[in-house]
C-alpha cells in the first residue's frame, strides 16, 4: 500500500455516491422487498370524522378469494398497546389512548377499523368491500375555537375536554407593562393551514419472522430505525433484543417518517400472529389520510414598538390542531417553534401561549421545519405590517431591531444562545442580487400609472434552531428522549474504510458527506470510504434524523471519531518509526516525523500492521478503531435573508413569482452542491404552503382534497429560478463549525412570497391574503378591498383581528419612505386608528378603522 495526495474534501462539490444506484433503480426500496410465503395486509379505514362502532363482521372477507386472515380491532387489541407520545409537554397534559386500530370509536376520517391479509395486495384490497361496519355517528369537532368553547362536541368523552394542554412561557418585562409605555402596536391574526407531506415514496413495512427464535426483522420507509425498535417493543410486547429494524432506500420523509405510525404496529402483529411474513404499502389517496398532516394553528399576534420601529414586546396566542390523537411529537411541534417568534429581533419582553386542541381531523406532527416556520411567518409578517404602520421600509425596520454581528453570542428574550451569525452581511448581499432599489422604484412607477398586474416585494430575515440537541434542553422540555448521536469508524485491514452512523438518510446525500467528512480527516481517499446506516443490529445507537440535526450532531460524531482514529494510529506509529507521538507530523492521510520526511507510514499501512499484531506497543490493542456519543451544548443556527417579487394580475388574482433571491449562511459548507440541493428543495416547499397546498375538509370532517387531483403539488413548471449564494459564519456548537441547511429554505420562504403578495396588494387597501394565495383567494381579497369590506371573512383573506394605535404624534402615512405604497393621495393618519391607507391610486376608499376591522 502507497500513500498518494489525496484532495481535501471539506467544502469540495462531490457527485452523491447515492445517485447512480437510485436512478438507475438498483435500490431496494421497502416495497420491492420479496420473501417467500409474503402475505399483504390492506387496511380498511372510516368514511366517518367521528362514530361509534356499533358491528364490525369480517366474515365475508374470510371468505373471497386468496384471503388468509381478516381482523376486527377487537380481535387485535389484545396485547396491541396504544401508539406512543414521547412529547409530553406539560404535567397535566391530556394524553388520549391512540390504539393503532380503532376499537369501539373514529375520531377521523381514515381511522383504521379492521384489516385483511391475503396472498397478493389486489385480493386484499378487493377483499375490504366485503367487511361490514355499522357506524352510529358523533358531531365532527373542526373549529378550534368553538372546540374550547363550553358544551363543544367532545373528541375524547372520557377526558371532558377538547383541550390537550396550554403551555406558557413569559420572559422579560411584563408585556402589559410594555404595552402601556408603547407608542406603537399592531394586532394581526395569522392562519397556517393545514399541509399533507408528499414524500416520494409513500409509507411501506415489511415484517418477516423468525418462528423459532421468536425475532422479527422489520423493514420500514422510516426516518427513525432507532426509535422505531424501541416504540414498537412497547406497544407489541416484542422484546426489543428480539427486534431489527432496517430503513431501507427512503424516498423522502420531510417529516412525515419522524412517526411510529399503527401500520408498522399492526403489520408486526400480524405477522407475529400467522407466523408469516407481512407487507403493507400505502397508496397515494390513503396516505392523504393517514400520513400524519403538517401545520394546522391560528396565531394571533401582537407587537409593542416605538415610533421610530424599534421593537418593545411581542405576544403571542396559538391554538394548535392536534388532530384527533397524540402521534409521536404532536403536541412538541408548536413548542419547538415558541423560542423562534423573536427572531433575529432584540426587544425587552416576550409572551407566548400555545393552546392545544383536539379535532376530527388527521393527526398534526412534524412537517419540514416543524414549527419554526410557523414562528418565522408570523414574525416576519408583523415585521412587515409595523413596517407599513410607520411609513418605514421594511428592511430598514428589520436593520434597526436585529442583532448586529459583533453582538453575538447573544442571548435572545426567549432564552436561547446564537453563537455566530452576520445578518447586516447576509441582507446586503441578497439586496444587491436582487436589484432591490431598482426593484422598488419600477414598482412605485407602476403603482402611480395604475397597472393591472401589481409588483410586490416581500423580505425575510430568520434564523432557526436546529440540530435537535442537548439531551439537557430536551429534558426540561419533557422530551422522551436525548439529542445525542453516535458513529463508529472500521479501519479494515486493507486501508479501507468503514463509517457507520446512527443517522438514517432519506435523501439527504449522508452518505456523501459522511465519506468526505472521514475521507478529510483520515487522508484517505473519497472512494475508500463506505458508511453504513439505517439497520439497528450493523448501527445498533442511534436517535436518526430529523430537525436538520444529521450533520451538527451526527456528522460532528462521524469527525469526532475521525479524529480519534488519527489519534489511536498516531500511537501505533510512533512505535513503528521509532519516534516519540510529539516529533509525527500528520497530513494527507501519512505520518511522518519532523525534519525526516523519508520516515514514514500512511494511516492504511498503519490499519495493516494493527491487523497483523506483529510489532505494536505494550498495551496497545490491535485494533484503531474508535466510536463516538456527541451530545452538543447548544443548538445550530443558520441564517438568511430571502427576497421575492411577484407579479399579480388584479383582474384574474393569479400571482407569478418574478425573482427569487436567498442568501444563507449555514457555517462551514462541507459539499456545496448537496447545501444548493438542500435549499433548492426547501424553497419549493415552503413556496408551495404560500401559494398552492391546503388541506381542506367540508363541515362534516370529510378531506375533500384527498388525492393529487385536489391537492395542488406545484411542478418544476410553477416554480422561478432561483439565485442563491452564501455568507458563513462557523458555528460554535461543533468542531466543523456546521450549521443545519435541510429545513432553511421552508422556514424562510412562505413569509417572504406571502409579504410579496401583500405588498403588491397595499395599494388597493389589502393587508392579508390567507394562506395559500390561491388566485381565488387574492381575487376575493381584491374585491372586498374595492367595497370597503376590510376584515371580511376568512376566505377572502382576511385574518380576523386586527388593530393598531399610535400615541404621540402619529407619523403620517403619506410620508412613506421607498417602499411600494409611495404616491398614494388621501392617506389618513394611523395615529387616529387609521391603518393609513385612504383612497388608493385607483380612487377606491381604502380600510376602514382597524381598531375594528380586520385586514382585507
Amino acid at each position: 500500500m502507497t500513500d498518494q495526495a489525496v484532495e481535501h474534501e471539506i467544502g469540495r462539490s462531490r457527485l452523491r455516491k447515492e445517485d447512480a444506484r437510485l436512478i438507475t433503480g438498483q435500490t431496494n426500496w421497502t416495497d420491492n422487498i420479496q420473501v417467500a410465503g409474503l402475505l399483504h395486509l390492506a387496511v380498511l379505514r372510516s368514511p366517518m370524522a367521528h362514530a361509534r362502532l356499533t358491528r364490525v363482521d369480517v366474515s365475508a372477507a374470510l371468505e373471497r378469494p386468496g384471503v388468509v386472515a381478516a381482523f376486527s380491532g377487537a380481535d387485535l387489541a389484545e396485547g396491541l398497546g396504544s401508539l406512543p407520545c414521547a412529547w409530553p409537554v406539560t404535567e397535566d397534559i391530556v394524553l388520549p389512548d391512540h390504539p393503532p386500530i380503532a376499537v369501539d370509536e373514529v375520531r377521523h376520517a381514515g381511522d383504521p377499523v379492521a384489516v385483511v391479509v391475503a396472498r397478493d395486495r389486489y385480493a386484499a384490497a378487493d377483499a375490504l368491500e366485503a367487511v361490514e361496519v355499522d357506524y352510529d355517528p358523533l358531531p365532527p369537532v373542526l373549529d378550534l375555537e368553538a372546540a374550547l368553547a363550553e358544551g363543544a362536541p367532545l373528541v375524547h368523552a372520557d377526558k371532558g375536554t377538547n383541550r390537550c394542554y396550554t403551555w406558557p412561557l413569559a420572559t422579560g418585562e411584563s408585556f402589559d407593562a410594555v404595552r402601556e409605555r408603547a407608542e406603537v402596536t399592531l394586532k394581526r391574526r395569522y392562519h397556517q393551514q393545514r399541509l399533507i407531506p408528499n414524500a416520494m415514496e409513500p409509507r411501506a413495512v415489511v415484517v418477516t419472522p423468525i418462528a423459532a427464535s421468536g425475532e422479527y426483522t422489520v423493514y420500514s420507509a422510516t426516518q427513525i430505525p432507532h426509535i422505531l425498535r424501541i416504540m414498537l417493543a412497547t406497544v407489541t410486547g416484542v422484546p426489543e433484543h428480539k427486534l431489527r429494524v432496517i430503513a431501507p432506500d427512503v424516498g423522502g420523509g420531510f417529516g412525515s417518517k419522524l412517526q411510529v405510525y399503527g401500520e408498522e404496529a399492526l403489520a408486526l402483529t400480524v405477522a407475529r400472529r400467522l407466523g408469516r411474513p407481512v407487507k403493507w404499502t400505502e397508496s397515494r389517496s390513503e396516505g392523504y389520510l393517514a400520513t400524519h398532516h403538517g401545520r394546522g394553528m391560528i396565531q394571533d399576534v401582537e407587537v409593542a414598538a416605538t415610533r421610530e420601529g424599534r421593537l418593545l414586546g411581542l405576544k403571542v396566542d396559538l391554538l394548535a390542531d392536534m388532530g384527533a390523537y397524540l402521534m409521536l411529537v404532536t403536541p412538541g411541534i408548536p413548542i419547538l417553534g415558541a423560542f423562534m417568534y423573536p427572531g433575529i429581533y432584540k426587544m425587552d419582553a416576550y409572551d407566548f401561549t400555545c393552546t392545544g386542541v383536539f379535532t376530527t381531523r388527521t393527526p398534526t406532527d412534524a412537517y419540514r421545519g416543524a414549527g419554526r416556520p410557523e414562528a418565522t411567518f408570523a414574525i416576519e409578517r408583523t415585521m412587515d405590517e409595523l413596517a407599513h404602520e410607520l411609513g418605514l421600509d421594511p428592511v430598514e425596520v428589520r436593520r434597526r431591531n436585529w442583532i448586529r454581528h459583533e453582538e453575538f453570542p447573544y442571548t435572545t428574550i426567549a432564552g436561547l444562545t446564537y453563537d455566530s451569525g452576520n445578518y447586516e452581511a447576509a441582507t446586503e448581499k441578497a439586496l444587491a442580487l436582487f436589484g432591490y432599489d431598482d426593484l422598488r422604484a419600477e414598482q412605485r412607477e407602476r403603482n402611480a400609472r395604475g397597472d393591472t398586474v401589481r409588483l410586490g416585494i416581500g423580505v425575510s430575515t430568520f434564523t432557526e434552531m436546529c440540530g435537535l440537541a442537548p439531551s439537557r434542553v430536551l429534558r426540561d422540555l419533557r422530551y422522551g428522549a436525548g439529542g445525542w448521536e453516535a458513529a463508529s469508524i472500521r479501519m479494515l485491514p486493507t486501508g479501507k474504510v468503514e463509517v457507520v452512523t446512527g443517522t438514517s438518510p432519506h435523501g439527504q446525500g449522508h452518505v456523501t458527506c459522511w465519506s468526505q467528512i472521514a475521507a478529510d480527516v483520515l487522508g484517505v481517499p473519497f472512494e475508500d470510504v463506505e458508511v453504513v446506516h439505517g439497520d439497528t443490529k450493523a448501527a445498533p445507537q442511534g436517535m436518526d434524523t430529523y430537525g436538520s440535526r444529521s450533520l451538527a450532531v451526527g456528522g460532528e460524531a462521524v469527525h469526532r471519531t475521525a479524529v480519534k482514529v488519527v489519534e489511536k494510529a498516531r500511537k501505533v506509529a510512533a512505535h513503528l518509526l521509532e519516534a516519540s507521538e510529539q516529533d509525527l507530523e500528520f497530513s494527507g492521510g501519512v505520518f511522518s516525523v519532523k525534519g525526516s520526511p523519508e520516515a514514514r507510514k500512511s494511516i492504511q499501512e498503519i490499519a495493516f500492521e494493527t491487523f497483523t499484531s506483529h510489532d505494536l506497543p505494550d498495551g496497545i490493542e490491535p485494533s484503531i478503531n474508535a466510536e463516538t456519543l456527541v451530545d452538543p451544548e447548544n443548538f445550530s443556527y443558520p441564517h438568511g435573508t430571502h427576497l421575492c417579487a411577484v407579479e399579480v394580475d388584479t383582474e384574474t388574482g393569479k400571482t407569478r413569482i418574478r425573482s427569487y433571491v436567498c442568501v444563507d449562511d449555514v457555517g462551514t459548507v462541507v459539499n456545496p452542491m448537496i447545501v444548493e440541493g438542500q435549499v433548492h428543495g426547501g424553497l419549493a416547499q415552503g413556496i408551495a404552503q404560500a401559494l398552492f397546498e391546503e388541506a381542506v375538509y367540508d363541515d362534516q370532517g370529510n378531506l375533500v382534497s384527498g388525492t393529487m387531483a385536489d391537492y395542488l403539488v406545484p411542478s418544476a413548471a410553477d416554480l422561478p429560478d432561483f439565485v442563491t449564494d452564501r455568507t458563513e459564519t462557523p458555528a460554535a456548537s461543533n468542531s466543523m463549525g456546521v450549521k443545519g441547511v435541510g429545513e432553511a429554505g421552508t422556514i424562510a420562504s412562505t413569509p417572504a412570497v406571502v409579504n410579496a403578495v401583500v405588498d403588491a396588494l397595499r395599494p388597493l387597501g389589502v393587508r392579508d391574503v390567507r394562506m395559500p394565495c390561491s388566485p381565488h383567494r387574492v381575487w376575493q381579497a381584491i374585491q372586498a378591498a374595492r367595497s370597503g369590506a376590510a376584515g371580511a371573512a376568512d376566505e377572502t383573506g382576511g385574518t380576523g383581528p386586527a388593530q393598531s394605535g399610535q400615541s404621540g404624534q402619529a407619523a403620517r402615512s403619506g410620508d412613506i419612505g421607498q417602499y411600494g405604497d409611495i404616491g398614494e393621495p388621501g392617506v389618513g393618519e394611523s395615529g387616529l386608528g387609521r391603518p393609513g391607507v385612504g383612497e388608493s391610486d385607483a380612487g377606491r376608499s381604502g380600510t376602514g378603522e382597524s381598531g375594528k376591522e380586520g385586514p382585507a
